[in-house]
């Protein structure tokens, strides 16, 4: 196998734009622990971190397995276990009782072992197909990958211009619109349905949002077209005045109905992203 080769065997599934994270996060950490020359990983060390990747960037959900993962891979043909394990009857307390470890094929470990550059050219790969930019750096940091993003997924040159025109250059949230002498900053044209997704460049699956709102957005801390704060967000600087002050509120409508958001992408950003339900609110009774 070359490097290409490796590349090509890195197939996730995929089905109407549901998420499927558990094998690019468990991947990104088995690369981030390459980087520290650690070749085989026991599946209880795996488990808490993996668990946590999938809290913080997969969809919401009332349980995680990150056994799955750590079995299944294995037959992508780059990902071996220690311990024979029957794919159609394994369990988390199975694997821990056995003490299962698993890691990239010698085959794969030759082509990754000390070349830092595949490396950062697979991981970069992974999170361009599978996360949003918001949330790719935050990822590499926590999958213990020590370096920052270079490449970014390609999209319509035109699609952050039709957006930004939409909403009349302005955050649909809150409003801001600040200008550097003639050059707007931190005005992002967001995905409702990402990208990575099938979301595509189009003005009902855009809105304008500052950065911040953008990335709380993208983490699944606020949902449209109400402005709607996830049970789970809390803080103190800023919580109030960047999320509660808005809960409740409708997000503003683009200067015409053609604009206007499709049910279809928000329903995705609700089952995929959003992590509700949404906080009580006791001007709207949520």
């Amino acid at each position: 196998m070359n490097a290409d080769g490796l590349k090509n065997n890195l197939t996730i599934w995929k089905k109407n734009g549901q998420r499927a994270p558990h094998k690019p996060l468990l991947l990104l950490y088995a690369l981030g622990r390459l980087q520290h020359n650690e070749t085989s990983l026991p599946y209880e060390q795996v488990r808490l971190k993996l668990k946590k990747l999938l809290t913080e960037f997969g969809p919401s959900r009332k349980s995680y397995h990150p056994e799955e993962p750590f079995v299944r891979l294995e037959t992508d043909g780059i990902w071996k276990l220690t311990t024979q394990v029957d794919k159609a009857n394994f369990s988390d307390k199975q694997l821990l009782t056995n003490r299962v470890a698993g890691g990239f094929t010698n085959e794969v470990l030759s082509l990754l072992k000390g070349n830092d550059f595949l490396i950062q050219e697979i991981a970069v790969q992974i999170v361009n197909e599978h996360f949003p930019e918001t949330m790719q750096q935050d990822i590499f940091d926590e999958a213990g990958l020590d370096f920052s993003m270079k490449r970014k997924r390609p999209r319509d040159p035109h699609f952050r211009d039709k957006i930004l025109r939409a909403y009349e250059y302005s955050c649909a949230i809150c409003g801001f619109d600040v200008l550097l002498g003639h050059n707007l900053v931190a005005i992002d044209a967001a995905h409702i349905q990402w990208h990575q997704a099938g979301g595509p460049d189009s003005e009902e699956n855009g809105i304008a949002l500052c950065s911040l709102h953008h990335k709380l957005f993208d983490r699944g801390v606020s949902s449209e077209r109400e402005m709607l704060v996830a049970e789970e967000a809390h803080g103190s600087v800023g919580f109030e005045e960047w999320l509660m002050r808005f809960h409740g509120k409708k997000v503003r409508s683009p200067i015409h109905p053609i604009y206007q958001p499709n049910d279809s992408f928000i329903g995705w950003h609700i089952k995929e992203v959003f992590r509700g339900p949404a906080r009580f609110n006791q001007s709207g009774g949520l």
